[in-house]
């Protein structure tokens, strides 16, 4: 049983090809984000569960002998939208709470409850967990949390083991026990949105870069670990509608169309291709099709920079904190900080203008880092929402930072990670760096 508290995290997720193509049928490549939820459960004894996710909006608390009361057998019968409304009045949430929010609420509260359907045992009576969860960034931050809720609980309740060894500063679960915990996840995924792919919680559970076409998901085996800037245009946008607005230029436009979509099919895999290679045997015929111009300032072509700095990207791969180098599944080739086609990210980004799911926002984005010599697109529904740059090896630090504030000056908001990075994971409280024990230890 859990006695001096829990440390879990996820990562955050990105398509990096085939946003909207992947509703058709064509392959969508997405990967995992060095952008991470850190998540706390911690025994307390004041007869109370508490949840507390600010960055969402929901603190609440329950008492733990009234919670051992109630009968959870609805959750074994009905539709997913009686099982919510009936979820919101036994956790005694008001109605107008979001679906998302009512059920982020319903696994702290019923990991206290006998009669919750766990294989293993419910947490101990009179004891109760705060949990508490930290973010690094907001893209598919419910998602995160899904999984860490999942990952966390589970251990709890004994349905999975601990795999945290004394000495370890980080530790992953099993493949088994990792299929139990993003089955979970996907069920939550289910109740927020309806039909999900099931691409976010693998992402997150499973970490790395994953291939998805047609409900088949398949892991891509040691990606390159790759430097972007992640930024937040802050514009709302409607993922139902711009879908809906993709289908019906289809059907409107069939023969136009069409071939957009195996052409964007042709980009992901085309970049699949290329990241395979780069993973195996990075080599500068790589570089030159991503970047067939010389790097601003530099002498000669972009690649000579490239494998100047391909001994100091390798040393930077397994340095950040947040990567565990234990790491069963999702880990990252260490290869210097490339990318998937400039060129290649340049033509998908037209062929999402073509599809009608552009913004002036991302134009914008686009305009500034290729003012910088760099490029960028849209990743998601579009319309607004986040974009992502790709930073080619040997980019200075003022450089990035240049970029940043130019981006910030726009009114946007801009994160520097990487992709490719490892899966729901778990830490020993000493590991993680200042900021992220600050940020749970203020909750």
């Amino acid at each position: 049983m859990l006695s001096e508290g829990l440390l879990v995290s996820a990562p955050g997720k990105v398509i990096l090809h085939g946003e909207h193509a992947v509703v058709h049928g064509k392959v969508a490549l997405a990967v995992a984000l060095n952008l991470r939820t850190f998540l706390r459960l911690q025994p307390h004894s004041n007869g109370k569960v508490g949840l507390n996710l600010p960055n969402i909006g929901i603190k609440r608390a329950w008492d733990v002998a009234r919670l051992q009361l109630l009968d959870t057998s609805f959750l074994e019968r009905g539709d997913i939208t009686e099982q919510v409304e009936k979820l919101k009045e036994v956790a005694g949430l008001p109605r107008a709470v979001p679906t998302a929010s009512a059920w982020l609420c319903w696994p702290s509260c019923t990991c206290t409850c006998p009669s919750a359907g766990s294989r293993g045992r419910p947490a101990q009576p009179g004891r109760c967990r705060v949990v508490g969860a930290a973010h690094r960034g907001r893209l598919g931050l419910q998602c995160r949390l899904l999984v860490c809720l999942a990952a966390a609980l589970l251990t709890l309740c004994e349905e999975i083991p601990n795999p945290l060894k004394g000495g370890e500063a980080a530790s992953r679960w099993t493949a088994e026990d990792l299929e139990v915990i993003n089955e979970w996840a996907f069920q939550g995924e289910r109740v927020i949105h309806g039909s999900p792919s099931g691409v976010d919680n693998a992402v997150s559970t499973w970490g790395g870069a994953l291939r998805y076409q047609q409900g088949k998901i398949s892991p891509l085996k040691r990606p390159p670990a790759l430097k972007i800037l992640l930024t937040n245009t802050k514009v709302p946008r409607s993922t139902k509608a711009l879908v809906l607005g993709v289908r019906n230029r289809l059907l409107k436009f069939p023969e136009i169309v069409a071939p957009l979509l195996t052409s964007m099919d042709a980009i992901s895999l085309e970049c699949e291709r290329v990241l395979g290679e780069m993973a195996a045997a990075p080599a500068p015929e790589h570089y030159l099709v991503l970047e067939q111009q010389s790097a601003p300032g530099a002498e000669g072509p972009l690649w000579c920079p490239l494998l100047r700095s391909l001994h100091h990207s390798l040393s930077l791969a397994h340095s950040h904190h947040s990567v565990p180098s234990c790491c069963q599944h999702g880990v990252c080739a260490p290869v210097v900080n490339g990318s998937c086609s400039s060129e290649l990210i340049d033509m998908n980004q037209h062929h999402l203008n073509a599809l009608g799911v552009g913004h002036a926002s991302l134009d914008q984005l686009c305009q500034v880092t290729m003012a910088h010599g760099l490029h960028s697109k849209l990743t998601g529904a579009g319309g607004g929402g986040c974009g992502i740059t790709l930073l080619r090896p040997g980019l200075q630090g003022p450089e990035v930072e240049a970029t940043k504030q130019a981006l910030t000056d726009c009114g946007f908001d801009s994160w520097e990670t990487s992709i490719g990075a490892p899966g729901i994971s778990i830490h020993a409280a000493a590991s993680l760096d200042a900021p992220i024990r600050q940020a749970l230890d203020g909750l």
